[in-house]
């Protein structure tokens, strides 16, 4: 039944104040509980790492800087436009963490990516270190997880590439973008040496995803180098 009645946002009334409640289809509120998950498994641990969501004008909502991810809300998020300049922030004086720059590659390489991860966990750091200091991919095991991960061949032969720290997290983004974009990768994911994983997908459950898939992939090789297996 129609109305003429315009639509109003609901409101909470909260110390004699009316507030809006946030929509349940806030892209910031799923990122906030994803990023509670992640911290719980030790993969954000501290203030470590970020997580974004494309929109469909091409910004994006991230993670401000600094925060506990065990502890965030729809509020500790800032919306930056291409190129990272911040168009809405959350809270006064919040920030966007210098790792923005790698989503923003992330965005500008792939069209249809509309989510990107950036964690820091033992798994993906250990796995950084197998390979050779200044190799630019790390072999992974073919094992079935690789599926997952878009390599559905028989004796699937895939490598993820790894990239040099650097304190200046806008460079690690340029040798990423300059790499991907002479050879675009088979996975959606790389490493950053004794630094973390970053991935993408095309929205934030399918990023998840992805994180869950590599993180499975570490686990194993870690444990089969442990067990003197990996020769």
């Amino acid at each position: 039944m129609s109305s003429d009645v315009p639509h109003r946002r609901a409101r909470l009334k909260t110390s004699g104040k009316d507030l809006p409640i946030p929509d349940p289809g806030d892209p910031r509120r799923q990122l906030a509980a994803t990023a509670r998950e992640l911290y719980r498994r030790g993969w954000m641990s501290g203030t470590a790492g970020n997580l974004s969501s494309r929109q469909g004008d091409g910004s994006y909502w991230i993670t401000a800087s600094g925060k506990s991810k065990g502890d965030l809300t729809h509020r500790d998020f800032l919306r930056l436009l291409p190129g990272g300049e911040v168009a809405e922030r959350g809270r006064a004086g919040d920030r966007p963490s210098a790792e923005s720059s790698l989503h923003d590659a992330v965005y500008r390489l792939f069209p249809e990516a509309g989510a990107c991860f950036h964690v820091h966990s033992v798994a993906a750091n250990l796995v950084s270190r197998l390979a050779a200091l200044g190799a630019a991919d790390q072999l992974l095991p073919p094992i079935e997880m690789l599926k997952g991960l878009g390599i559905p061949d028989e004796s699937p032969q895939a490598a993820i590439a790894v990239f040099a720290n650097h304190v200046h997290v806008p460079a690690i983004a340029a040798e990423v973008e300059a790499r991907f974009r002479a050879v675009p990768p088979r996975l959606p994911g790389f490493l950053i040496r004794d630094h973390g994983l970053t991935v993408w997908g095309d929205d934030p459950r399918a990023a998840q995803n992805h994180l869950e898939l590599f993180d499975f992939i570490f686990q194993c090789m870690v444990a089969a180098r442990a067990a003197g297996l990996d020769g």
